[in-house]
């Protein structure tokens, strides 16, 4: 390589990066610097009216799991903090699956519409995301309260005597959540669906293949990619999720957002609201990394 290739090669990199640099800029204040200010909070001393005393600790990070005594110090498993931990791990994975469940033929079927009809069909799946998160939880809690269309329906119908509660259970999280992320499914999978090549599937008919094994053995393999981004579309911001476990939970089914406000707001310590945090963020990082390397290993394999 001669010196006007590498003058011409360093230029271009310079291009490239000044042309990069407000987003770099972007990214660096207002995702990068506030990470490392909840870094460096997980590891200080709550303050006695909320905010941090500058004095290191690791106390925030002890807490995410153990607890002392208070009377002899004696250390236990946080049991409150275990149990939020797996109510919210169950519920995301709950809702993944119910998303799927629903989200899969939904996205099939627009797939398999005429492509005149195709916009019409994402056009209703993309509605929800035009209004207000609150607005879309609370329309559902007028659904299933004891007041709500579905006890009037059942009660008018006579299958039920009185109101069934629904509301501030796992049940009603479940359903806001299932809701509020459907979309996040639905989207990605119709994408997939939509490059499938249907005469593979007409050819898995004339080799007298069962309606069932030709969606196992072509149909699933050729969409899978979508699936599971869809799935971690769900799962991500539902094992997160603050506003719909708040109205539907009451607060008596708290998921790890909730624990996290908590602990900001009434519980005014900050060093374990930041540890639970980055703690949340690695279940996160789990769950894409998994992704990551899923498909990757498709690629590799073709």
């Amino acid at each position: 390589m001669d010196i006007a290739e590498t003058r011409a090669l360093r230029a271009d990199a310079r291009r490239r990066w000044t042309l990069a640099m407000p987003a770099v800029t972007i990214i660096t204040l207002f995702s990068i610097l506030p990470l490392l200010v909840v870094v460096v909070y997980s590891f200080l001393t709550p303050g006695d009216y909320g905010n941090v005393k500058w004095i290191w600790s690791t106390e925030g990070w002890f807490q995410v799991l153990f607890q002392r005594d208070i009377f002899d110090d004696t250390v236990t498993l946080s049991d409150a903090h275990l149990t939020i931990l797996g109510r919210s791990v169950t519920l995301s994975l709950i809702t993944t699956l119910i998303t799927l469940f629903l989200g899969v033929p939904t996205a099939w079927f627009i797939a398999t519409r005429p492509a005149r009809q195709r916009a019409f069909w994402l056009f209703l799946i993309t509605i929800p995301f035009w209004t207000n998160l609150l607005v879309r939880t609370i329309a559902v809690q007028e659904m299933i309260r004891s007041e709500g269309l579905i006890n009037r329906l059942l009660l008018w119908l006579g299958a039920i005597d009185a109101p069934i509660q629904m509301m501030y259970t796992n049940f009603a999280i479940l359903v806001g959540m299932a809701y509020v992320f459907l979309p996040l499914m639905v989207l990605p999978v119709y994408a997939a669906i939509e490059r499938f090549d249907f005469r593979l599937a007409e050819a898995g008919y004339d080799l007298y293949a069962s309606r069932l094994y030709c969606l196992r053995k072509v149909v699933l393999p050729q969409v899978k990619a979508g699936i599971i981004a869809g799935s971690i579309l769900v799962f991500v911001p539902s094992l997160g999720a603050y506003v719909t476990p708040r109205i539907m939970g009451g607060g008596k089914s708290m998921m790890l957002g909730n624990l996290i406000e908590m602990q900001f707001g009434q519980g005014r310590n900050w060093p374990l609201g930041a540890a639970l945090s980055l703690a949340l963020t690695a279940l996160v990082l789990v769950a894409l990394v998994w992704y990551t390397r899923l498909t990757t290993g498709e690629r590799r394999h073709g």
